[in-house]
């Protein structure tokens, strides 16, 4: 299972970023709490749309919460997420 393309693709078709980085930081977190053989475990997302105008960061944040809640439920340990508007990207 690639949780990493599965992240991707959900955040894709549900929030039609103009940007998408997801990061799997899972082996910085080897012997840590959450951490499995494999990895896929911890990720950083850096997401830029137009779908998070006028949302508070708590809102694009649930927005993410809410697209990606069987990855939160299963294999996703953690979960870091940087949500901008393209406008807010230099």
């Amino acid at each position: 299972m690639d949780v990493a393309a599965a992240i991707r693709d959900k955040l894709t078709s549900t929030l039609k970023p103009v940007r998408l980085e997801v990061i799997d930081d899972s082996a910085q977190h080897e012997g840590h709490a959450g951490s499995r053989p494999g990895g896929q475990s911890h990720f950083r997302v850096l997401i830029v749309s137009a779908l998070f105008e006028g949302l508070s960061r708590v809102a694009r944040q649930k927005l993410v919460y809410a697209t990606l809640t069987q990855e939160l439920a299963g294999p996703v340990h953690a979960l870091s997420i940087t949500a901008r508007t393209p406008d807010e990207v230099a």
